[in-house]
């Protein structure tokens, strides 16, 4: 008996060990307050065109967590489609209970990250909330509710465009060409 005991308190400690703080990535939860709508350039809704992803600060460091959600289209415009996907996000490294700094990043849906969406082609549209730092959720025994994004605030995205240096090559190669014709 006292072994089935001991077992049972170092597998409960250990288990402990590798609690990790949760959020709920939702942009929106009426019931708590959250209602942080993300525009595209220009003021309209982002759609299903668009996905979102919550990022963490670690250790100075943003990693993402978990996948991409599209956003909705029609009159929930503007925030994440969650019908059918899990939205409780482990902050892995992150206490329960202890506060986290994270962000919102949106982008193309035509590109598979953030990153690529800002190094892409021009008139991609990305973006990012400001950061934000919370309560995780996850504490306890049984483990609490991940933390809604209480203090998310909305963003409008941005377009990619070209690089001055670039349109001066463009137009120095155009006038080289042009130069080239005339001899």
């Amino acid at each position: 008996m006292k072994k089935s005991l001991l077992i049972l308190g170092l597998c409960l400690v250990t288990s402990g060990l590798y609690a990790q703080g949760t959020v709920n990535f939702n942009n929106r939860v009426l019931a708590s307050g959250v209602s942080a709508p993300v525009l595209q350039d220009g003021g309209a809704a982002a759609n299903s065109g668009f996905v979102g992803q919550l990022w963490y600060s670690n250790a100075g460091t943003w990693a993402a967590v978990g996948a991409a959600l599209p956003f909705r289209d029609g009159a929930g415009a503007s925030f994440l489609n969650t019908t059918g996907a899990s939205t409780s996000r482990d902050l892995l490294g992150v206490v329960p209970g202890t506060l986290a700094t994270i962000q919102m990043r949106a982008w193309s849906a035509t590109y598979g990250t953030y990153t690529e969406a800002m190094n892409g082609a021009v008139g991609t549209q990305y973006g990012l909330s400001p950061e934000l730092t919370l309560l995780t959720g996850g504490a306890g025994s049984p483990p609490g509710l991940p933390a809604d994004l209480v203090g998310l605030q909305g963003f409008t995205m941005t377009t990619v465009v070209p690089e001055p240096s670039v349109i001066m090559l463009g137009i120095a190669g155009a006038g080289l060409l042009w130069f080239r014709r005339k001899k």
